[in-house]
C-alpha cells in the first residue's frame, strides 16, 4: 500500500480539479459506487425509509436539546467560565452533527448521483468536521478539568482568550481533517484504492483519520484516569487536615475517611459510565473503518451496512445534554430556567432531587471553616466531580 504522501500526490491535480468542477463528471459518483458494489444498494434505497424518518427526528431532537445547552449557559452568567464554554462548543459541535446528519440522510439513496464530486465531498467531509470538532472538544474538556486539578484552582477570567483560542484551534483542525479529500487526499484516478463505506475516499485517509480518533480517545481515558488520582489525593489530604468533631475523639476522621472513600468510588463510577458511553458510540465505527482499509473490494458484507454505524456515533451527540441533566443539579435548574424563560416549562419553580454524585461532594457550611484554603480546593473538587460526569460523554 503507498504511503500518505505517495497517496495524495499520485493523481493529476488538473484532472482531479476538472473532474470536481465539470458537471459532466457527475457519472463519476455512479461509476465509484459501481465499482465498490454500492450501486444496487443505492438503487434499491430509492426514496426516504422508516429507518431514515426515525434518524431525522433523532437528529431534530439533536438540534433542540444542544440549543437548550447554549441558550441555558449564554443566558446564565455563572456559566461564563473555561468549563462551560467547553461544554457550550462541545454542544454547538453535536448541534452540527445533528445538522449535516440530517442533510446527509435527505442528499443519500438516489440524490447522491445528481450530486458532483464537489457536492459529495462537501455532504461527506462535513460529517468529519462536525464529528471531529466533538471529539476534538472532549478533548479539550479533559486537558482542562486536569489542568484545574493540577492547580487546584479555577482559572481566572484573564485566561479567557486562551478558552477561545483553544476552541477556535479544535474548529480549524476538524476543518483541515474533513477538508484533506477536497483538497486532493481521495481516490478520483486510483479506484483500486477506494474505500467501500465512502467511496471516493482513499483508505490511506480513512485508516489516518480512524488513528487519529483512536490516539485521542486513548488521550481522553489517560487523562480522566489521573483526575481520578488527583481527586482521590485532594479529597484525603482534606480529610486529614479537618479536625475531629467535639467530643467524637478520632471518631470523625473515620466517617470523614469513609466519606472520601464513597466520593472517589462514585466520582470512578460515573467517569466509567462516561467514558463506556463514549466507546461504545465511537468504537464500532472505528472498527468498521479499519475493516474497509483491510478488506479488500466485496469481500466484507458489513461494510454495506455503514450507516448504522454512522447513526450510532451522532446518537452520542444526543447523549451529551442527557448526561448533563442527569449528573448536575445546577446544570438541570438551569435547563429548566431555561425552559421557563422560553414559555415552554409550565412549573419554573420545580424542585429537583441532588443526584448521588452532586450530593456526596457538596458540603455543609461547618466544612469549610477550619482550612483558609479548604473553600477554594473543596470547590474545584466539586466542579471536577460534576465536570467529569458532565462534559466526557
Amino acid at each position: 500500500m503507498k504511503s500518505p504522501y505517495e497517496a495524495f500526490h499520485d493523481v493529476d491535480c488538473d484532472s482531479v480539479d476538472k473532474a470536481m468542477a465539470d458537471s459532466m463528471y457527475s457519472d463519476l459518483i455512479a461509476r465509484h459506487y459501481n465499482f465498490t458494489g454500492k450501486l444496487r444498494k443505492v438503487e434499491q434505497d430509492s426514496g426516504l425509509k422508516a429507518d431514515s424518518v426515525i434518524f431525522i427526528i433523532v437528529c431534530c431532537f439533536i438540534i433542540m436539546e444542544n440549543m437548550l445547552v447554549l441558550i441555558t449557559i449564554w443566558r446564565t452568567k455563572k456559566f461564563h467560565k473555561p468549563t462551560y464554554y467547553f461544554i457550550g462548543n462541545l454542544a454547538l459541535s453535536d448541534l452540527l452533527a445533528g445538522v449535516v446528519y440530517t442533510a446527509n440522510i435527505l442528499l443519500s439513496g438516489a440524490n447522491t448521483y445528481k450530486l458532483t464530486p464537489t457536492q459529495w465531498f462537501f455532504r461527506e467531509g462535513s460529517m468529519f468536521v462536525a464529528l471531529a470538532a466533538s471529539v476534538f472538544s472532549l478533548l479539550a474538556i479533559a486537558i482542562e478539568r486536569h489542568l484545574t486539578m493540577l492547580k487546584m484552582k479555577l482559572h481566572n477570567s484573564g485566561k479567557t482568550y486562551r478558552v477561545f483560542l483553544l476552541i477556535s484551534a479544535c474548529w480549524c483542525v476538524a476543518a483541515v481533517l474533513g477538508g484533506l479529500p477536497i483538497m486532493g487526499w481521495n481516490c478520483i484516478g486510483a479506484m483500486p484504492s477506494c474505500s467501500t463505506v465512502l467511496p471516493l475516499y482513499h483508505k490511506t485517509y480513512i485508516l489516518f483519520c480512524t488513528t487519529v480518533f483512536s490516539v485521542i480517545l486513548m488521550a481522553i481515558v489517560v487523562l480522566y484516569a489521573r483526575v481520578y488520582v488527583l481527586v482521590r489525593t485532594r479529597s484525603r489530604k482534606l480529610v486529614l487536615h479537618k479536625p475531629p468533631a467535639a467530643g467524637g475523639g478520632g471518631g470523625g476522621n473515620g466517617r470523614g475517611g469513609s466519606k472520601s472513600s464513597e466520593k472517589s468510588l462514585a466520582l470512578l463510577k460515573t467517569v466509567i459510565i462516561v467514558l463506556s458511553c463514549f466507546i461504545a458510540c465511537w468504537a464500532p465505527l472505528f472498527i468498521l473503518l479499519l475493516l474497509d482499509v483491510a478488506c479488500e473490494m466485496g469481500e466484507c458484507a458489513i461494510l454495506y451496512k455503514a450507516e448504522w454505524f454512522l447513526a450510532l456515533a451522532v446518537l452520542n451527540s444526543a447523549m451529551n445534554p442527557l448526561i448533563y441533566t442527569l449528573t448536575s443539579m445546577e446544570m438541570r435548574r438551569a435547563f429548566l430556567r431555561t425552559l421557563s424563560w422560553g414559555g415552554v416549562c409550565a412549573r419554573p419553580t420545580l424542585k429537583v432531587k441532588r443526584p448521588f454524585v452532586a450530593a456526596e461532594f457538596s458540603r455543609g457550611p461547618s466544612d469549610n471553616s477550619s482550612h483558609p484554603n479548604k473553600e477554594e480546593a473543596e470547590s474545584s473538587l466539586r466542579e471536577t466531580a460534576a465536570s467529569s460526569g458532565n462534559t466526557n460523554s
